[in-house]
């Protein structure tokens, strides 16, 4: 991305964090394989300090939505500890398929990394780490549903693996969904999967109330909403 479409991103900026709309599509670490990655413009998002912003933590590279940037060492400890700690709220928004037989509930399984000759991936293993997430139904139609998670841990493609296991994987979903027929999903905005990272609730300053963000869904999660929730459902934004 280029530092002007970064500074665009910016949805919240204090002294100490900075909250980026990330846009699907884009990893945010270079990784083994190389290339271009969102943190190749942190530098151009330090606005006059002697440090260039870190994330912490991590979004997928088809994940849209809040990403939280720490501006110095001492927010990168502190975030890190109230990541640790659960007390950073963070709410995703999901485009699935079919409907959990329960509205809302809790899926409490522990996840595992495997390799194969094909890659790794994660898997439910009872000796895994703890992997929780709370979800809610928000909407359902045609055999596709619109699911709010809330994440307890923070394991790599816990979302995605939980939705499996809930029967309920997310559309676009080519590493965990199985097979998932035609539902015309529509193109563009650089991701195959629809998870939205929707808001962060931050508990940065004891003093001072909880610093709420929230990201606007890119066009082409919209679109599928509308074919799902009723028009009085739909967010503003």
């Amino acid at each position: 991305m280029q530092p002007v479409s970064l500074a665009s991103a910016i949805l919240y900026r204090d002294s100490s964090l900075i909250v980026l709309n990330k846009p699907a599509g884009v990893k945010l670490h270079a990784g083994p394989a190389g290339g271009p990655a969102l943190e190749d413009g942190f530098g151009d998002l330090s606005f006059g300090t002697r440090q260039t912003p870190r994330a912490a933590h991590r979004l997928d590279h088809d994940t849209s939505g809040c990403l939280l940037l720490g501006r110095h060492d001492k927010a990168i400890k502190k975030l890190g500890r109230l990541f640790s700690a659960g007390r950073i709220e963070k709410v995703y928004w999901a485009i699935v398929l079919h409907c959990p037989k329960e509205q809302e509930g809790r899926i409490d399984a522990p996840l595992i990394k495997r390799n194969s000759p094909a890659g790794w991936h994660m898997a439910v293993d009872s000796a895994g780490q703890k992997a929780e997430t709370l979800y809610r139904v928000l909407a359902s139609k045609a055999g596709l549903s619109w699911l709010e998670f809330r994440p307890r841990t923070g394991r790599t493609h816990q979302i995605r693996v939980h939705a499996a296991q809930l029967g309920s994987p997310l559309l676009g979903d080519t590493r965990y969904g199985g097979a998932q027929g035609d539902h015309n999903i529509p193109a563009g905005d650089g991701g195959g999967l629809l998870l939205h990272a929707r808001s962060l609730t931050i508990p940065y300053r004891e003093a001072a109330p909880p610093i709420q963000v929230e990201a606007p869904l890119p066009p082409r999660f919209r679109d599928m909403l509308k074919r799902i929730a009723a028009p009085e459902l739909l967010p503003n934004s």
